[in-house]
């Protein structure tokens, strides 16, 4: 009876670890972008993932105006560090000299996941990314101002 007992318990905690651990299939081994619902707002979800793989690359390729024509004239940027969280125009001054030495950041997408509200003209969306830093995540807010859409808050 105690060896029944001892084989159901081993048993219950093995099921438990196993459940716990993560799964294989669900971490990330690839570059790929994934969308969440990609049901809902298909055309603003294409957009949305271009606009952030092209606003990566306008910062890695340091071009600054295209950078920060991404960005609403309203945005603010919350970078790693505490005291980053800037206007638009302040992020804008304190980035101008690594664009201009062409020492910027490389980040490229390796898990995408964008909501939208009811409206279609809001959207948020998180992300992991490769950087320079290792794996870091971003996240954000995007709002459609005359037919495209602008980044409202970058958080990284």
């Amino acid at each position: 009876m105690k060896a029944k007992f001892n084989l159901i318990v081993y048993t219950g905690i093995l099921l438990l670890i196993f459940s716990c651990s993560p799964n294989r299939d669900e971490q990330i081994t690839t570059h790929e972008v994934i969308p969440s619902d990609t049901t809902s707002q298909p055309q603003s979800r294409i957009e949305i993932n271009t606009l952030l793989d092209s606003f990566n690359i306008a910062a890695a390729n340091a071009e600054y105006t295209t950078y920060f024509n991404y960005f609403s004239d309203d945005a603010v940027f919350i970078g790693t560090d505490a005291t980053e969280n800037w206007n638009k125009s302040q992020y804008m001054l304190w980035s101008k000299p690594y664009f201009d030495k062409k020492e910027t950041w490389n980040f490229k997408a390796l898990e995408r996941h964008i909501f939208f509200d009811k409206t279609g003209s809001l959207a948020w969306f998180d992300e992991l990314l490769e950087t320079q830093m290792k794996i870091c995540r971003g996240s954000g807010v995007l709002v459609k101002e005359d037919n495209s859409w602008k980044i409202k808050q970058y958080v990284l």
